[in-house]
């Protein structure tokens, strides 16, 4: 972003008359048009955004729709976290946001079929055909995958942009999703709903998970953002601003750590009943190793029953277990069979 903004500063001053450069125009019209064009190129990002979404919107067909049903749904979450202002039209309104469903072509007639809620990772991000594989994969299985883009995902303008709750009531939404779902489908089964997640999905799906823990059957967490305390005092300014936001938590996390601990796994695996699985790699270049070992040490000082895996400096780094490589679907095949122990689907060899 400040490179762009440094860009716009060059284009303004070198549309600026001679005369005026030499004399020195005013401080503050200088940075008043600064802002403007940072406004302005924000708002052409976002934009470019919405652009992006829909292309791959388009792709999703052309990639998976040999082997998957695909829809594209608009249902809700609770209402915003933090409406500027509550007592607006609208501000207690549910929050409207879109979900992915891909259901296995030529399923068989009065079969229920196991289903997978699978949120994105990011910070601000949203789903993408970056899961083709991961999708082909667990169509060939025989699972429905349901794929939320909840609250603060890219691609649908700034206004939803601005409606992130890293941590809080995107889990809601995330659980909105897979209440929608069973009310939806009559042929997926309650009883075998489970959670996948790597990264920032793995925080939802840990959460989620904590916060329902009658209402999945079994949770996978690959790489997950673990501990939001740790991690922001790892990461960088920028990454930090996401959080401290005026529209986001507000706050940076020296000055509300309780809050902070509300949006982390590690400080909220309590409720957890669901079978667990947590894959990591020693070289992930994102989320450090450190906090997938900080969980590893609650969940045992808790009790809960689990199964973790540690690569030691698998290639791929953070996104080790999600490209087309041979260990990579290696690691996937462990992921899948875990999955098929508790949700038993139709296929669970199939698909690698």
């Amino acid at each position: 972003m400040w490179k762009s903004a440094l860009v716009f500063l060059a284009v303004v001053c070198a549309a600026m008359p001679l005369p005026a450069l030499a004399q020195g125009s005013p401080q503050p019209d200088i940075a008043r048009q600064l802002q403007e064009l940072q406004r302005a190129n924000e708002a052409l990002e976002h934009r470019l955004d919405m652009l992006a979404k829909a292309i791959d919107d388009v792709a999703w067909f052309a990639r998976v729709g040999d082997v998957a049903v695909i829809d594209k749904w608009r249902i809700v979450g609770p209402p915003d976290a933090n409406p500027g202002n509550p007592d607006a039209p609208g501000a207690r309104n549910p929050v409207k946001f879109y979900t992915y469903t891909f259901v296995p072509k030529g399923r068989p007639a009065g079969t229920k079929l196991p289903m997978l809620i699978l949120p994105h990772g990011g910070v601000h991000a949203d789903f993408t055909t970056y899961h083709t594989h991961i999708i082909r994969e667990l169509m060939a299985q025989g699972y429905v995958v349901v794929a939320p883009d909840y609250r603060g995902s890219t691609g649908y303008g700034q206004g939803f942009y601005e409606l992130i709750d890293y941590g809080g009531r995107e889990v809601d939404d995330i659980q909105a999703a897979r209440d929608w779902a069973l009310e939806s489908f009559d042929f997926v089964d309650p009883r075998r709903v489970g959670l996948v997640g790597w990264s920032h999905g793995g925080l939802i799906a840990l959460l989620a998970a904590n916060a329902h823990p009658a209402d999945y059957a079994c949770v996978f967490a690959g790489v997950p953002v673990s501990d939001l305390i740790a991690r922001l005092g790892y990461s960088d300014d920028d990454y930090r601003q996401l959080f401290s936001a005026p529209y986001h938590v507000g706050k940076d996390v020296r000055q509300d750590i309780p809050e902070y601990k509300r949006r982390s796994p590690v400080w909220n695996i309590d409720k957890l009943q669901a079978p667990l699985l947590i894959h990591t790699t020693t070289n992930d270049e994102d989320v450090n190793f450190l906090e997938v070992e900080h969980l590893v040490q609650a969940l045992k000082a808790e009790g809960k029953k689990f199964e973790y895996k540690v690569w030691q400096d698998a290639p791929g780094g953070h996104s080790f277990d999600r490209m087309d490589i041979t260990p990579a679907r290696q690691a996937r095949r462990q992921i899948w069979d875990f999955l098929a122990r508790h949700l038993h689907p139709l296929h669970p060899e199939a698909g690698l």
